[in-house]
C-alpha cells in the first residue's frame, strides 16, 4: 500500500490529507497523476460512499490547481455545464464526483449530457482484503486504538468488505473501547460489539450486503 499526498509540508502527525492506494483505486490514482493526457480537461470520479473519493478529489484539485464538484448529482446542471466549459477554456482540470456516472445518474440538460458522454469515468471499486486491512489499521491508528494483526485477520473473515462496513466496524469498536475504558481492542471485546450492531457475517454463505 502507498499513499497519495499533497506536496505540502504539514506538521508531524498530520494525516488527514492522506489517501491510501490499493488495487481498488490504483487505476484511478494513475489516471489522476497523468491528467495532462486526458482527452478533455474533465473526468468523472465515481465510487461507493466512504471510499475516500471526496478526499482524493480535494488532493487532486490542489495538486493540479484544478477544480472539483462534489456530489455532482445534487448540483445544478447548469453549474456543472459552465464548469466543464471553463475547464476546457483555461486548461485547468475539473474532477466531477458523484455516486454514479450517467445513465445511472440522470442528466436532463442535453448539452451537459453530451459533454459527460465524452468525459472519462474513473471508478473506485470496493476494497480487497489487503486494502481493507490497511484501512482498518489506519483508522485504528487515527483513533488511537491498538489492534493487533490477529484481530485484523479475525475481522476480515467476519464482516462485509465494503467501505461502509469498515466505517461502521471501527465506530462500533471505538465505542466499545470507550465503554470499557481501554484503547486495546481484543477479539472478546470486538465480538459482542460487532454482533450487537449486526455487523458480523451471518451463516456460512456469502456475506450479507449492507445498505447505505
Amino acid at each position: 500500500m502507498n499513499q497519495f499526498r499533497l506536496p505540502l509540508q504539514r506538521p508531524d502527525g498530520a494525516r488527514k490529507d492522506e489517501f491510501i492506494v490499493g488495487h481498488a483505486n490504483a487505476r484511478v490514482v494513475h489516471h489522476l497523476e497523468h491528467w495532462g493526457a486526458w482527452p478533455v480537461m474533465a473526468a468523472l470520479l465515481v465510487g461507493p460512499r466512504k471510499s475516500g473519493r471526496s478526499l482524493l478529489a480535494r488532493l487532486f484539485s490542489k495538486r493540479a490547481e484544478g477544480r472539483m464538484i462534489d456530489d455532482a448529482h445534487r448540483v445544478a446542471e447548469a453549474e456543472i455545464f459552465h464548469a466543464w466549459n471553463l475547464a476546457q477554456a483555461d486548461r485547468k482540470p475539473l474532477l466531477i464526483v458523484a455516486d454514479h456516472a450517467p445513465p445511472e445518474w440522470t442528466v436532463r440538460l442535453p448539452d451537459l449530457r453530451s459533454r459527460l458522454a465524452a468525459t472519462p469515468v474513473l471508478r473506485i471499486e470496493e476494497p480487497d482484503d489487503a486494502l481493507f486491512a490497511a484501512l482498518l489499521r489506519d483508522q485504528f491508528d487515527r483513533r488511537e486504538l491498538f489492534a493487533g494483526e490477529e484481530l485484523i485477520g479475525w475481522i476480515l473473515k467476519r464482516v462485509d468488505r465494503t467501505y461502509l462496513s469498515l466505517v461502521r466496524v471501527v465506530d462500533a469498536l471505538d465505542d466499545a473501547a470507550h465503554d470499557a475504558d481501554r484503547r486495546r481492542i481484543s477479539i472478546p471485546l470486538a465480538r459482542p460489539a460487532l454482533q450487537a450492531r449486526g455487523l458480523l457475517v451471518q451463516g456460512a454463505g456469502e456475506p450479507r450486503r449492507e445498505k447505505a
